[in-house]
């Protein structure tokens, strides 16, 4: 049976976060009632002309530099032409052959291993107004009416296409993540992809293992989350192994992907760059920016998430996991570096991170920004395990609990009596207990089955609702055993 291995390019879509929109003074505000952020040059009314917005342009040129890419010399806008409900204007004003930033490259490392991903070019756009399908779906074929909102017509959009260089699922959403980082640390968008600021598109498509010539390549459109990449690519490369398999062709096509189901469906047949008809926007000048404003821009990045992540793992020795998830946006590395400046270690502030924290924001849908325990009253936490004034456990389960109700861990502590118990005479008396409720295991034990000392140290700490320190509860039970 043939062996076929995976094409992917991805196509990501980045709202910039600017006062105003791409070619008009029209504000960009999230969440503002349905067509309150238009103006006759937005909805393209006859006789009105573009701006181009200046912040718009610095910050696509930014993004490129973070790419590596190279700044063009000369750029033009087109007029891409189509009929859809959602483009007021009935085009759109994009850059096609002279895109401003090209032929650069993103790293990326799953599992250890580093790959470098092409990026083809880097462009402006603006975006188009919303759709909205009213019925149980919110899909257009089960839909009674629809309703469109301009208020998102012409907000700037940067396209970041990548070169067909990723192989898996895996890396795909790998890629995305570290441009959503990238995007986010220079604070050119807030890449929320729950608000539709940063959308990926994913071409995919198979070819016999060994051979370049690429496959018939299918288009996944509006992936809203990492996660939603990630499931759509694993069921669209199933889908096409088996029709190949089955000695079935794969038809080019653009496709939805269901959030519901998991599954992908046919949207419409794949469109080709001449259906849209381009041709150069002529209200608007070429941009043709000069090495200056280029040295000036590069001189004007932060510290990009890879440089961050390399120095957490030089200066603090955390391993790479660790570090990218405590360097992935500028509010995690914050958030770490608050917790090193309360005196707590870097490793126990990255595991930590990673795993208590990480797992409450996820549960609560939440971005680190929204952190309901700041660093502050975390690193109080992990202080008071370290003095043995609450054992680990414990203290994980406090900041859960600390996370669901909005309350500082230590008064979580107080108020239901969770300190640990560390009093020797206490311990000692539970210990007592214990061995006299099981004199057969204290027999094993003193006749040489020394893991019987683990189901022993257990029954105490079950005893003491493991609050009891673990280190005095060993010490005092081998006493005891070996008295």
């Amino acid at each position: 049976m043939t062996e076929y291995e995976t094409v992917i390019g991805l196509e990501v879509h980045v709202e910039l976060s600017t006062a105003s929109k791409m070619f008009c003074a029209c504000p960009t505000a999230f969440g503002a009632p349905p067509n309150t952020q238009t103006c006759p040059v937005c909805l393209g009314q006859p006789g009105t002309l573009p701006v181009t917005n200046r912040r718009a342009i610095e910050s696509l040129m930014m993004i490129g530099l973070a790419l590596d890419c190279e700044i063009a010399p000369h750029s033009v806008f087109h007029r891409k032409n189509y009929f859809y409900p959602d483009m007021p204007k009935n085009y759109q004003i994009s850059q096609y052959d002279l895109p401003l930033c090209v032929q650069g490259h993103l790293d990326v490392q799953v599992n250890g291993s580093m790959t470098r991903v092409g990026i083809t070019r880097a462009h402006m756009e603006e975006d188009t107004g919303k759709s909205l399908h009213v019925g149980v779906t919110g899909r257009i074929a089960q839909a009674t009416h629809s309703l469109v909102d301009y208020n998102r017509a012409g907000i700037p959009l940067v396209e970041v296409v990548s070169e067909p260089d990723i192989r898996s699922a895996e890396e795909a959403q790998a890629y995305l993540r570290e441009l959503r980082g990238i995007v986010k640390t220079l604070g050119v968008s807030d890449v929320r992809m729950e608000e539709g600021s940063m959308r990926c598109d994913a071409n995919v498509s198979l070819r016999p293992v060994g051979t370049h010539d690429f496959g018939v390549k299918v288009e996944i459109k509006n992936l809203n989350s990492i996660r939603s990449l990630e499931r759509a690519l694993r069921f669209e490369i199933e889908r096409q192994t088996t029709l190949l398999h089955a000695g079935e062709a794969v038809v080019q096509e653009t496709r939805h992907f269901d959030e519901g189901t998991g599954k992908t469906s046919t949207l419409r047949s794949k469109e080709e760059a001449f259906d849209y008809r381009y041709f150069p926007e002529p209200d608007l000048v070429p941009i043709e920016p000069d090495a200056a404003w280029i040295d000036r821009l590069r001189g004007a990045l932060p510290e990009l998430p890879r440089a961050r992540r390399d120095r957490y793992i030089s200066e603090h020795g955390l391993e790479p996991a660790m570090a990218a998830f405590v360097s992935a946006s500028p509010a995690s590395s914050a958030y770490f570096e608050d917790l090193l400046g309360a005196g707590v270690s870097a490793r126990d502030a990255a595991v930590w991170m990673s795993g208590e924290l990480a797992r409450a924001l996820n549960e609560h849908g939440h971005d680190i920004e929204d952190a309901v325990v700041s660093a502050a009253h975390l690193a109080g936490l992990i202080q008071a395990v370290q003095a043995g004034k609450v054992t680990l456990n414990t203290a994980k389960k406090v900041f859960l609990d600390a996370y669901e109700h909005a309350k500082e861990p230590i008064d979580v502590i107080a108020e239901r009596g969770l300190g640990q118990v560390s009093d020797d005479a206490a311990i000692a008396a539970i210990v007592d207990q214990v061995l006299a409720e099981n004199p057969k295991e204290v027999e094993r034990y003193r006749t040489g089955e020394e893991k019987v000392f683990g189901f022993l140290i257990g029954q105490v700490m079950r005893a003491t609702k493991g609050q009891a320190a673990p280190p005095v509860v060993q010490r005092v039970l081998k006493e005891r055993l070996t008295a």
